[in-house]
């Protein structure tokens, strides 16, 4: 009589495994990849007997989580009725500490300098990732984003578009620099930087060079935490506001660039 080696892989006494069909299809599928006409496989998961155990016991180890290698090779989770509005981007926290000696600061009217004050609210930010290395950066004070329009001024946005997001890379010192994804040198492709001068003074990212201190960043992380994936708007979109009174602050100039006005052209005269 020949003689067949068992092994007790696990037991379902309640068969409620066996009622599962993601695990169902697992089994189907190890029973496909294993192609072995010595191989009987029955739903119950009563002992599997196989002519070769070290090969089984090889499969059975890459494919004991069955249903978490399905979501990872999908990239989604199985789990049903999950409601979409929940925060499903892992993200950070963080303060960002430029080489220059300050800490990227966003303050109450929207404008973006640096500041030597490590303990300001300030100077928090959410690292949102929207992307393959390309992170989203707000303030957790104001709530507004990052942002670098096409003549490579800073500024801040309250709706989420293409001109907020930055390219997060890690310089050959560690630090990491923070690059427009939307605009470049048009002649020689170089990137357009996020940085801060040597008086703390945000840069024009086309003035930014990624060798120098000013473009090298440090995040110090505080804590992790989950986000929303932000709704993409078309850059120049705003916000609809209700209509309100002319009033000295809805004639101040637009802030720019590390908080310098944006000066309007005046009128010709009629």
């Amino acid at each position: 009589m020949k003689a067949h080696r068992t092994w007790n892989f696990f037991y379902d006494p309640t068969g409620s495994l066996a009622r599962d069909p993601i695990v169902s299809f697992f089994f189907f599928l190890l029973f496909l990849l294993c192609n072995r006409t010595d191989l009987i496989c029955i739903w119950v998961f009563k002992p599997l007997e196989c002519s070769s155990p070290k090969s089984m016991w090889f499969l059975w180890n890459i494919f004991s989580q069955g249903t978490h290698m399905l979501q990872c090779l999908c990239g989604k989770s199985l789990k049903k009725n999950k409601n979409p509005s929940d925060p499903q981007l892992k993200g950070i926290v963080t303060r960002l500490y430029c080489r220059q000696g300050y800490y990227l600061q966003m303050n109450p009217d929207g404008s973006l300098d640096g500041t030597k004050d490590d303990s300001s609210n300030s100077t928090l930010f959410n690292l949102i990732p929207v992307g393959l290395r390309v992170v989203a950066i707000q303030s957790v004070k104001t709530g507004l984003y990052i942002a670098m329009n096409g003549e490579g001024h800073l500024y801040t946005s309250e709706l989420f578009t293409a001109e907020c997001k930055f390219k997060e890379s890690v310089f050959e010192n560690y630090y990491v620099i923070y690059s427009s994804m939307l605009y470049r040198q048009q002649e020689s492709g170089r990137a357009w930087f996020l940085g801060l001068n040597k008086e703390g003074q945000a840069m024009k990212g086309n003035r930014v060079k990624k060798t120098k201190p000013a473009a090298h960043f440090l995040p110090k992380p505080l804590e992790v935490a989950m986000y929303r994936e932000p709704s993409l708007h078309d850059v120049g979109e705003t916000v609809p506001k209700a209509a309100v009174a002319p009033s000295k602050s809805t004639s101040e100039p637009a802030m720019m660039n590390g908080g310098k006005p944006v000066n309007k052209p005046d009128k010709p005269p009629t």
